[in-house]
C-alpha cells in the first residue's frame, strides 16, 4: 500500500514543482520583447534576473530551515500561489526598472518556498536506498517545467506579446496548487504507515542550523552548486536571446530552439541518479565529475560553431543540458537527502541550493554586463569558469560515502 502512496506523492511533487518553473524561467522568453519595447540594456535586464536570484538565495536559507520545522505542504502551496500573483503584476509593469526589480525579487522569495520543502516531503516518504531513483525522477521536474514554460511562453509571445509570457502561466498554476493541497501528505506517518527512517531527536531550529553549518561536505557541495549555477543559468536565462540575436530567429522560434537544453537536461537528471545508484555504489561525486568534464568541453566549443551550423549548435546545446542537469540533480536532490538524512533534508537542500543561487545572481547582471561591453564569447568564457569550479570541487567529494552505502554495511 505504501508503494501506491509513494507514487502518488512523488507524482504530485513532480507536477507541482514543475509548475514553479512556469512562473520563473518564462522571463527568458520575454527578455527580447522587454528590451525592444523599453530600450533597456542587457545589464539592466540582468539586474532584474539577479534580483530574483538574490531573493531566492535568501529565501532558500530561510525556508530550507523552516521546511524542517513547519508544514512543508503549506510552504509550497503559499509559495506557488504568491508567485502566480506576482507574475500577473509583472505583466502590467511599465518602463520602471525599480518596479521590475522589486516584483521579480519578491517572486524569487516565494519561489524559494518550493524546492527544499518538496525534497523534505519526498525524503519523508522514501527510505535512503530508494532516494537516488526518486531524486532522479523529481529532478526531471524542473527540466520539463522549463520545457513547458518556454513552449507556452514562446507560443503566447508570438501571438500576443511578451506580457502574456507572465499572464498565461499565472492563469494555469492556481489549479495545480489546488491539486497540491488536496493530494499531498507531509509524512508517511500521516497516513498511518511506519516512518521510512528513524529520525534523530533534535532540540530545534538552532541544532538543525548548527548541524548544517558544521557539515564540511555540505559546504563543498554548496560551492560546487555555486559554480554549476553560473553555467546553468547562463544558458537558462540567455539561450533564447542568443538564438534571437546571433541566429536571427523570431522570438517564438528562439524559444523553441532553446527547448533542447531542458529536454536533454531531464534525461541527464534521470540517467545520473540511476547510474550513480547502480554503478558508483550510490556515490554522487564521481558521476558528477565525469559529466562536468564533458560539460567543460561542450561549453568551450559552443561559441566556436558558426551561427549557420544550427544543427551542430543544437547538438552541443543538448550535450550541455544533459551534463548540467545530471550533476545539478545530484547536488540539490540526491546528495542533500543522503547528507542530511530525513530529519534535516530540507535544511541541507536549502543551504546548498541557496549558495547555488548566489552563483546564479552573479550570472544575471554579470552576463548582461559582458554582453553589453564585450560580446557573446566573453559570456561563454564566464559560464565556462563556473563549470571548472564545480568539477574541481567534485574531486574533493570523490570518496564521499553516502547514507545508502552506510546502511548496507
Amino acid at each position: 500500500m505504501i508503494n501506491k502512496w509513494q507514487k502518488k506523492i512523488l507524482l504530485t511533487c513532480w507536477i507541482t514543482y514543475a509548475s514553479f518553473y512556469l512562473l520563473r524561467v518564462n522571463m527568458s522568453v520575454a527578455i527580447p520583447g522587454i528590451i525592444q519595447e523599453f530600450g533597456i540594456s542587457k545589464t539592466a535586464i540582468g539586474g532584474v534576473l539577479t534580483a530574483l536570484f538574490i531573493a531566492y538565495a535568501v529565501g532558500q536559507f530561510v525556508n530550507g530551515q523552516l521546511g524542517d520545522k513547519l508544514s512543508a505542504k503549506k510552504l509550497v502551496g503559499i509559495g506557488l500561489l504568491s508567485s502566480a500573483v506576482l507574475n500577473i503584476i509583472f505583466g502590467f509593469t511599465g518602463n520602471v526598472l525599480a518596479g521590475m526589480i522589486l516584483i521579480w525579487a519578491l517572486n524569487g522569495f516565494f519561489q524559494s518556498m518550493g524546492w527544499a520543502p518538496t525534497v523534505k516531503i519526498v525524503s519523508n516518504w522514501f527510505p535512503a536506498q530508494k532516494r537516488g531513483k526518486a531524486a532522479g525522477i523529481l529532478g526531471s521536474s524542473y527540466q520539463i517545467g522549463g520545457v513547458v514554460s518556454w513552449a507556452l511562453a514562446g507560443f503566447v509571445v508570438g501571438l500576443l506579446g511578451w506580457r502574456w509570457a507572465f499572464w498565461a502561466p499565472a492563469i494555469i498554476v492556481p489549479f495545480l496548487a489546488i491539486n497540491w493541497f488536496l493530494r499531498i501528505k507531509n509524512r508517511a506517518e500521516d497516513e498511518g504507515f511506519e516512518p521510512v527512517e528513524i529520525a534523530k531527536k533534535s532540540n530545534g531550529l538552532r541544532d538543525t542550523l548548527k548541524s548544517t553549518l558544521q557539515n564540511r561536505v555540505i559546504w563543498i557541495a554548496a560551492f560546487g552548486l555555486f559554480g554549476l549555477n553560473i553555467v546553468r543559468y547562463g544558458f537558462l536565462d540567455w539561450a533564447p536571446t542568443y538564438f534571437f540575436e546571433v541566429q536571427k530567429a523570431a522570438i517564438s522560434l528562439a524559444a523553441y530552439k532553446a527547448l533542447i537544453f531542458p529536454l536533454a537536461g531531464s534525461l541527464g537528471a534521470l540517467s545520473a541518479g540511476w547510474i550513480s545508484d547502480n554503478f558508483f555504489q550510490g556515490k554522487r561525486a564521481p558521476m558528477a565529475f565525469w559529466m562536468l568534464l564533458v560539460l567543460i568541453l561542450a561549453v568551450w566549443f559552443f561559441p566556436q560553431i558558426p551561427a549557420t551550423s544550427w544543427v551542430l549548435n543544437l547538438i552541443l546545446l543538448a550535450i550541455i543540458g544533459f551534463t548540467v542537469y545530471g550533476p545539478h540533480m545530484m547536488l540539490v536532490t540526491a546528495l542533500p537527502m543522503d547528507l542530511g538524512t530525513k530529519e534535516m533534508a530540507s535544511s541541507a537542500t536549502g543551504f546548498i541550493d541557496g549558495w547555488g543561487y548566489v552563483g546564479a545572481a552573479l550570472t544575471g547582471v554579470g552576463t548582461g554586463f559582458l554582453l553589453d561591453n564585450f560580446g557573446w564569447n566573453y559570456a561563454f568564457y564566464f559560464w565556462l569558469s563556473g563549470a571548472v569550479i564545480a568539477a574541481i570541487l567534485m574531486i574533493k567529494l570523490w570518496n564521499y560515502e553516502n547514507v545508502k552505502k552506510e546502511s548496507k554495511n
